[in-house]
């Protein structure tokens, strides 16, 4: 049961660790959710955006999903996998497929592709995977950002089902935000609900706007010092939570090769091979580490060991 159990401020949207060969690395995955456990993490995000679900095969999500949820039970941390495809027909037989893998939650983002969409249609068609799925659903909203846009208002409909559980808002718009908090507020005297905010580069933000916490991709180094700021946030010591959060973000941008973001997801894995999580760096989507982020991503892990380790 996905329940309160979870509710730690911070959520990883996690990193698929892989061989060179682009296979799933089992004993990274392992030594993950161990890490997960010592930085406060209580659900783990699989197979979104930083995992690299789109693009991998639907086998290897389902070597992903069993071995996540092995290593990760025992540690009391909930499983999330992204569901996400084109039609409510393969998202549906996504759900058959990953059904005994012990997921606690399917998470469904907008389709990658659709023609001539209307909010009715979406909405209709997320219904049929929600009323299809055996576990909890949860919403992962892009916004304007994503190719097929969902409105908060949409979302915020879907939120009254009872299995739709969480949400995490991408969408970095502020019309976005209250739309989602404000629904969230409404249904939690009737159902469990969470309401969590994707944009790490503003966890005092997210705090002073009403989210429950952050689900964010830089989770598996920066939850400690994310969860950190927005507690800070939340008592209202904003000095001291702004001055926290500059710190994390120059921690970001070192990690994922300064402020255009071009090593990112190849910059992350470096990091956590550095902490002895990962054993490679190997990215499926076309992001490569440059000399001068290596460099960075070591000098980081020596000032910021407090936190990443």
């Amino acid at each position: 049961m996905f329940d309160r159990r979870y509710a730690s401020l911070v959520w990883s949207a996690a990193p698929t660790p892989l061989t060179p060969e682009g296979k799933i690395d089992f004993a990274s995955v392992e030594r993950l959710s161990v890490h997960h456990a010592k930085l406060g993490v209580k659900a783990v995000f699989i197979g979104g955006t930083c995992g690299e679900g789109p693009f991998l095969s639907r086998g290897t999500l389902r070597e992903l999903a069993k071995a996540t949820v092995q290593a990760n039970a025992s540690r009391q941390i909930a499983t999330m996998l992204q569901i996400t495809d084109n039609s409510a027909e393969r998202m549906i037989e996504n759900l058959a497929m990953y059904a005994d893998t012990g997921i606690d939650l399917a998470v469904i983002a907008p389709p990658f592709f659709q023609l001539n969409p209307d909010q009715d249609y979406l909405y209709e068609l997320y219904m049929k995977v929600i009323e299809a799925s055996s576990v909890p659903i949860g919403i992962y909203h892009r916004g304007k950002s994503s190719s097929v846009a969902l409105a908060p208002e949409t979302v915020a409909r879907l939120l009254e089902h009872p299995k739709v559980l969480a949400v995490k808002d991408s969408a970095c718009s502020s019309d976005d935000t209250k739309v989602l908090v404000d629904a969230g507020n409404k249904l939690r005297s009737s159902k469990e609900c969470f309401i969590y905010c994707g944009n790490e580069f503003d966890c005092v933000g997210a705090a002073r706007n009403g989210y429950d916490g952050m689900m964010i991709g830089g989770a598996c180094f920066n939850a400690r010092m994310a969860r950190e700021v927005f507690q800070l946030a939340k008592q209202g010591a904003m000095e001291e939570a702004q001055t926290l959060q500059k710190r994390m973000n120059k921690m970001m941008y070192e990690c994922f090769g300064g402020e255009n973001i071009s090593c990112w997801l190849a910059g992350e894995k470096q990091l956590m091979v550095e902490l002895g999580v990962f054993s490679y760096n190997t990215c499926i989507i076309n992001y490569k580490l440059t000399p001068e982020c290596a460099q960075a991503i070591k000098a980081l892990c020596e000032r910021e060991a407090e936190y990443l380790r």
